[in-house]
């Protein structure tokens, strides 16, 4: 009769598994580990002792004793996840025939709406960078990451060559080196082309370096530089959102959201954000629905 594995044997060979072959982090083990551990005592309790005693029910049923104790959906998730690896892998190893969480659904996580800025905090963002060649060219980055809703690494990374103020676009490389166009507003076409008259020729240092956005030190911004400048004007101007500060990525969600507050075409925004797949802009209505809920209730006639 082949032996079988007890559970606590099958809950050290996948963790060691994650450590020695995979090389996760401390953390990472701990986190798998401490939802395992979990598992193995819910279904050690029901009187299981070895790993091919677990069923589908079982797993089942401990997504649900974690639901009746409050683990949000989120936590419930991270826990199948170990659930299946540890299956998974004992089914490689050929300790296991079948996977038994493989019928049980992932609890549905709600997606988190991202922080959006208000119009009428833009103008305010924008303006707080002072009159001198970096507040300009500072002032420009955010004008133009706002406008065009851009990635950080894209607007750090922006060619000058890819910016064509006289037809009013600027040609953007996103992930997967896909290329898009986005229209370039007024103010921002204004703003850009100020600083490429007044302020860059005094960053440059190497006369071949094409980033349209220079560093003191004559090389291209860096992500975690523009970061922090945004941050400081944002604070120098006022400018707050619940549960954090203004970032770069927030300023693309503030155009998207704008966007579609103000009627635009879903996938119009899908194509200027240079996403794949358009259920990832679909969050930007909820977004949008959000918001008109809050200035409803501060209707007089709400309250």
């Amino acid at each position: 009769m082949a032996r079988r594995l007890r559970l606590d044997e099958g809950a050290d060979l996948y963790l060691d598994h994650l450590k020695v072959e995979r090389g996760l982090s401390r953390h990472t083990l701990d986190g798998y580990g401490r939802d395992l551990a979990r598992f193995l005592t819910f279904v050690s309790d029901r009187g299981r002792t070895d790993v091919d005693d677990i069923t589908p029910l079982d797993v089942a049923d401990h997504l649900s004793h974690l639901a009746a104790a409050g683990l949000a959906p989120r936590s419930r998730a991270r826990a199948l996840v170990a659930i299946r690896g540890f299956a998974k892998h004992l089914v490689g190893e050929r300790w296991l025939d079948a996977d038994p969480s493989s019928l049980v659904d992932s609890p549905k996580t709600a997606r988190r709406l991202p922080g959006v800025l208000g119009e009428d905090a833009l103008p305010r963002l924008i303006a707080a960078p002072p009159d001198t060649p970096l507040g300009r060219r500072d002032a420009a980055m955010i004008e133009l990451a706002y406008a065009c809703g851009l990635r950080v690494s894209e607007l750090v990374n922006l060619p000058l060559a890819d910016v064509n103020l006289n037809a009013g676009f600027v040609r953007v490389t996103g992930k997967g080196n896909k290329t898009r166009l986005i229209p370039l507003g007024a103010a921002a076409r204004e703003r850009v082309e100020n600083y490429l008259a007044e302020d860059r020729a005094g960053f440059v240092k190497d006369p071949a370096e094409r980033a349209l956005f220079l560093s003191e030190r004559g090389g291209p911004m860096t992500r975690q530089a523009f970061w922090k400048l945004l941050r400081a004007h944002s604070i120098r101007a006022g400018v707050r959102l619940p549960g954090g500060g203004v970032s770069p990525h927030k300023l693309r969600h503030s155009f998207a959201t704008h966007l579609v507050e103000h009627g635009a075409d879903l996938r119009a925004v899908q194509a200027m954000l240079g996403h794949a797949d358009i259920s990832t802009t679909e969050i930007y209505t909820r977004v949008s629905q959000a918001r008109m809920i809050e200035q409803a209730r501060k209707h007089p006639r709400a309250k």
